[in-house]
């Protein structure tokens, strides 16, 4: 799509706005040249052409809020940065990409990992930072591998390294595997983890602006985040502001994945909704009914049908009760047991809890008990209660999110299908068949399956 049309904002029967994802089908769209001949690199040499305090205020002015989850304003957290002592500061882009059903990080450093070096380039250059950091999750080699090629790429073509464009300002990028651990998305465990310490998470304060990496001013941000930096930098905030809503700008990656026609990513404004995104979608997989999704993967709670027009942007998910988060939209069907699913989840946060703090380490634990003990036909009325009182004896008193975000699924399906769960206990067990509602027919050898990586 050329940049007019997306400029000028996209018609309401095509609510797509390929910004990130418009190199994806591109021959080999992950290479240097590739990048460059669809106009990468522009946002860093108009940056580079710019005082680093005007690149701040128009990522300030476009309004972009974080990608990661939380959806803090991304120029705002590098504004928290003190003043510069003569010592280093760094940034560090969150490329742990690991709550169960989000899958664009992944999916946009294969296909064009360049745009996130040179949002890594302008981001640095902005907040004076001379050494940058990916963090990547360990299991995904193969993105490992790619960013460490295209991270060779741009130091051989002088865009990172001493004197990038020849503008006297130095760069540095470490690309670093962590080991696989989903404690280690939470900003200060990763940190730790960085530095070659177990991860956990810091007690905050102090916050990373202040004392980060190697205890300097630090600033963290997700992939995708840095990633639109250079389309605001080169096209401008005004540019970004008119597409999205008035507090929510700009335009996101939505990961589609289960019970859909055609699962993938699909690359529209801020405020869409998930009608709108499962009609690009081809709808509902067999005509099925959809029962229950997540607005933002599994650690938050969950929607039914009642919420397909709910606009996908922060402050309207939150309204109608849950977060917007990743944009990790996984999607259930009518023959989906409510209470396996959640029991499934909840069997994931008891395992990544880093046991730092007794509500998480031993609630997720107990909760994981109670479940399969209610999923297996042996629970009683009184095991609802007893979850719902474990999830308040977590919920705001871990130390970090996992503990909250292990809580969401539970809480809301036993609020939204309190019925279902009744019915596990008072029937002996589950009253769904497990088959029906898998993904593929094991029954015999499908050819392997590739999902869509991206939707123009």
């Amino acid at each position: 799509m050329s940049e007019q049309s997306v400029a000028a904002g996209r018609p309401s029967h095509d609510p797509l706005t390929p910004v990130l994802s418009d190199t994806w089908d591109a021959d080999r769209s992950w290479t240097l040249q590739a990048y460059r001949d669809h106009g990468g690199y522009a946002g860093l040499r108009a940056a580079l052409a710019q005082e680093p305090a005007d690149v701040v205020a128009t990522v300030k002015a476009s309004g972009l809020r974080g990608r990661g989850g939380a959806g803090f304003p991304t120029g705002m957290k590098w504004g928290f940065l003190p003043p510069p002592d003569g010592g280093p500061r760094y940034l560090v882009v969150n490329a742990d990409e690991s709550e169960p059903g989000t899958c664009k990080d992944i999916p946009l450093m294969m296909a064009s990992p360049q745009a996130l070096i040179e949002g890594v380039a302008i981001t640095s250059y902005a907040i004076g930072c001379h050494h940058a950091f990916i963090y990547v999750r360990g299991e995904v080699l193969h993105v490992y591998r790619r960013l460490l090629r295209a991270v060779e790429e741009a130091y051989a073509a002088g865009l990172l390294g001493k004197d990038v464009q020849g503008s006297g300002f130095d760069l540095e990028v470490t690309v670093h595997a962590g080991a696989g651990a989903y404690i280690c998305g939470e900003e200060t465990a990763l940190l730790d983890s960085l530095e070659g310490l177990r991860g956990q998470p810091r007690l905050k304060p102090p916050f990373p602006a202040v004392a980060g990496l190697y205890a300097r001013p630090t600033v963290v941000n997700n992939v995708e985040s840095i990633a639109s930096v250079p389309s605001i930098v080169a096209r401008g905030a005004d540019w970004f502001t008119s597409m999205g809503t008035e507090r929510s700008a700009g335009y996101g990656l939505f990961s589609l994945s289960g019970h859909v026609t055609r699962p993938g990513q699909y690359e529209a404004p801020l405020g869409t909704t998930l009608r709108e995104l499962l009609d690009l979608a081809g709808g509902m997989r067999g005509g099925k009914a959809l029962k229950f999704w997540t607005p933002g993967g599994s650690s938050t709670p969950i929607f039914t049908d009642a919420h397909l027009d709910t606009p996908l942007d922060y402050e309207s998910v939150a309204k109608a009760g849950s977060m917007l988060g990743t944009r990790a939209l996984q999607i259930f069907d009518e023959t989906t047991c409510v209470v396996r699913a959640v029991s499934r989840w909840t069997d994931f946060y008891a395992h990544e809890s880093c046991g730092k703090c007794t509500p998480c380490r031993e609630g997720t634990y107990w909760m994981k008990q109670v479940l399969a003990r209610i999923e297996g036909g042996q629970g009683t009325e009184a095991d609802l209660d007893l979850l719902l009182d474990t999830c308040d004896n977590i919920l705001g008193r871990a130390f970090c999110a996992l503990g909250d975000g292990a809580t969401s699924p539970v809480t809301s399906s036993i609020e939204l299908f309190r019925a279902e769960y009744e019915a596990h206990i008072t029937g002996g067990g589950c009253p769904f068949d497990p088959a029906a509602a898998a993904l593929f027919d094991y029954t015999s050898r499908p050819s392997s399956r590739v999902l869509t990586a991206g939707v123009h």
